[in-house]
């Protein structure tokens, strides 16, 4: 599957960071993750970590996929407001898969300054606001159950707003002080550069094509015919895996996103900010480390590839008509334009445990537009399966649900 459309700006703007070779010679391990993009970038640190001998393979170059085109917001809110989902599953339940996106900012603040990372960790407040008249009695509801639940968050009326981000024709938001933004293009590369050292093994352009259960292992043939054995599986595959697992888990959707040209001053009022509206799809915005800003939305059902980037152009002008709504006096100038794959799941949540049908293997999959802080909650939860323990989520996440 091809899930991005050329040009991505992080790949534009890092350039080739590190390569790979292919798997040449067969090959064992305790953990095989398979999937190289940030997902599997942090399942393999924490396996390394936690003492595996660990290998990670990707059909691609590490990074190639997904990663290169994420907008690498990092919030905690879902998704699926909280109040819906409290209704869906609960409200412990929803409460604590809001902490736990909540929780991974912080871990990833921590391990950010453990590798020494140049991807550009900044903390920002994350602004959601009401684009429609009717969308505020809802969001404040939304506001009320992430205060109750011990969420440090503001209303903001209209004039607020405006006076606080220069943005007009808005009904109301949430402020909230918890959120962040990073390179993860940046980040999943450098994580492979700091386990590397620690005994990880990495081979890119080395495709999976077959695997044959055995009792406590599994035996992976790759597409150039070499073999890997390996005691666990782990699939970071992200929106692949809609190939791989025949159920109807997740809708594939097509986002778009726009990046102007440096400007240090235009949204400079916006610069410590995530923001994103009620609109369906919503449209979202942050600005990067050099003065740029980015804004996504224009989601479509993904369909092929062809079709997704035929629709470049006119996406670009739709967003920037959004944009144009809450900011009717800025002249945004463009750089980049690019595509990305993403799914949605029926309740915002991730699928992270078993599958019935891959035996001697586990599945992290982060979804929607919490993909990455749901990769970092998959930490914890694949360290813990490896011990053959239980995490708390696991009933939330899992397939079948």
């Amino acid at each position: 599957m091809d899930l991005k459309s050329n040009e991505p700006f992080w790949l534009i703007k890092n350039g080739l960071i590190a390569s790979y070779p292919s798997l040449k010679s067969d090959e064992k391990c305790d953990v095989l993750v398979i999937g190289g993009g940030i997902t599997g970038s942090l399942i393999a640190h924490q396996m390394i970590q936690d003492g595996y001998n660990t290998i990670l393979i990707d059909k691609r170059e590490a990074c190639n996929g997904s990663t290169s085109a994420t907008t690498s917001m990092l919030q905690y809110e879902i998704d699926v407001p909280l109040f819906e989902l409290s209704e869906k599953i609960g409200e412990k339940a929803a409460v604590r898969s809001y902490k736990a996106c909540s929780d991974a900012i912080d871990t990833l603040e921590k391990l950010s300054g453990l590798i020494k990372s140049d991807a550009g960790f900044k903390r920002k407040k994350s602004l959601y606001f009401a684009s429609k008249k009717k969308d505020a009695a809802w969001l404040k509801k939304e506001y009320e159950a992430r205060k109750e639940a011990g969420f440090e968050v503001k209303w903001l009326n209209e004039a607020q707003i405006l006076k606080q981000f220069g943005f007009e024709n808005t009904y109301g938001g949430i402020l909230s002080k918890q959120g962040a933004s990073i390179d993860a293009f940046r980040l999943a590369h450098e994580l492979f550069m700091h386990n590397v050292k620690k005994g990880l093994r990495i081979f890119d352009k080395t495709e999976m094509t077959h695997v044959e259960y055995h009792k406590g292992f599994n035996m992976i043939t790759t597409r150039n015919g070499h073999q890997i054995k390996a005691k666990k599986v782990i699939y970071c595959i992200g929106y692949e895996s809609k190939s791989l697992l025949k159920e109807n888990f997740v809708n594939l959707k097509s986002t778009y996103a726009v990046v102007s040209e440096i400007d240090q001053d235009k949204f400079k009022n916006i610069s410590n900010t995530l923001v994103w509206n009620t609109d369906d799809p919503y449209l979202y915005m942050r600005t990067t480390d050099d003065g740029r800003v980015l804004i996504g939305g224009g989601d479509e059902d993904f369909y092929d590839a062809e079709k997704r980037d035929a629709l470049l152009g006119k996406k670009e002008k739709e967003i920037l008509r959004n944009l144009k709504k809450i900011k009717p006096d800025y002249h945004f100038y463009t750089d980049f334009v690019w595509a990305g794959t993403f799914g949605e799941t029926k309740d915002g949540l991730p699928y992270i445990g078993e599958h019935k049908k891959f035996r001697n293997s586990y599945f992290v999959l982060g979804f929607g537009g919490n993909g990455i802080t749901f990769s970092v909650a998959g930490m914890e939860m694949a360290s813990l399966f490896m011990k053959n323990k239980k995490h708390p989520l696991s009933q939330y996440f899992r397939f079948g649900r």
